[in-house]
């Protein structure tokens, strides 16, 4: 939309390698619903709010519309109560940049991209010529004033380094969040996107947010699968052969989980191990594996 164009650069090449988890790319089952946001957010350039209980495939699915379309690593902000916007954009540290021209003799100017890291969302916004996928992990558990302070970063797809800005030359090399031996550079001591990033933000429903925040984002909602066909469907993405041993684990997965929550990778853990152990009470050592994440407590 015209409302969303960028026009940040020059040009980065997109990086190389792949989404960072190859087997769970490579098994995710989209729903078509979940096809359709996707599409969505890409295509508006907006933030996708993935909700959903645990082992729905939240996370995963950064990581396996990265691989799809070539988006390279998957850029991982885990987010705590204590994370704030700054940890998230970049990271300075001037105790070692004074550390250093003390030792050195170097002038109090010199080269101060050394010390500066981009954070995950910071890379994201570079100017890459395709966009990055980005994967901030349990937005539900942030600070109250984090998922507002993320608005004007969204709309403007752009931040500023102060620490940059305020310097004579304003443009230096800085590293970036995809390793030590990646750096860019910063010029302006401004950093706009190109190609607005896929931000994947998930939330396991532990908090409401701004009504400001969420009519800016592309909304998925994520289900557990419906049925034992849907479920060994997954088991046989994961598993192979595995899966036709266990007809008897996911009847009994179903069956326990009217009385509790319950996640898919619970189950894939348990076939896993069933299969290669020989117990021989496979219910006994499933249910063991399977402890119900919320609802009863198992005996």
């Amino acid at each position: 939309p015209p409302w969303r164009a960028f026009d940040g650069g020059p040009a980065l090449p997109p990086p190389a390698g792949g989404s960072g988890n190859l087997h769970q790319a490579t098994t995710y089952r989209p729903s078509d619903d979940a096809v359709q946001q996707v599409n969505a957010a890409l295509y508006l350039r907006r933030p996708l709010l993935v909700t959903g209980p645990p082992g729905t495939g939240k996370s995963t699915l950064a990581y396996a519309v990265a691989h799809e379309l070539g988006l390279g690593p998957v850029l991982h902000w885990p987010i705590t109560s204590r994370t704030t916007l700054r940890d998230g954009l970049y990271q300075y540290d001037p105790l070692t940049r004074l550390y250093a021209a003390g030792r050195e003799g170097a002038p109090a100017d010199e080269d101060v991209g050394r010390y500066i890291r981009l954070g995950p969302l910071g890379t994201a916004l570079l100017p890459y010529a395709r966009p990055r996928a980005l994967l901030v992990d349990e937005i539900d558990k942030s600070d109250i004033d984090l998922p507002n302070d993320l608005l004007t970063i969204f709309e403007k797809g752009e931040y500023e380094i102060p620490e940059l800005s305020r310097r004579a030359d304003p443009s230096a090399e800085v590293m970036t969040a995809d390793g030590p031996g990646e750096r860019v550079t910063v010029t302006a001591g401004t950093v706009r996107c190109g190609a607005f990033p896929l931000v994947v933000m998930t939330s396991n429903g532990e908090r409401e947010f701004p009504p400001a925040f969420l009519r800016r984002c592309v909304n998925l909602e994520l289900r557990q699968p419906s049925g034992e066909a849907e479920l060994s469907a997954i088991v046989r993405e994961h598993l192979g052969p595995l899966a036709d041993q266990s007809d008897d684990l996911i009847r009994r997965f179903f069956e326990r989980s009217t009385s509790g929550t319950l996640a898919t990778d619970q189950l894939l853990n348990a076939v896993y191990l069933c299969g290669h152990t020989g117990a021989e009470d496979r219910r006994a050592l499933a249910d063991r594996i399977m402890p119900y994440l919320t609802g009863p407590i198992d005996d």
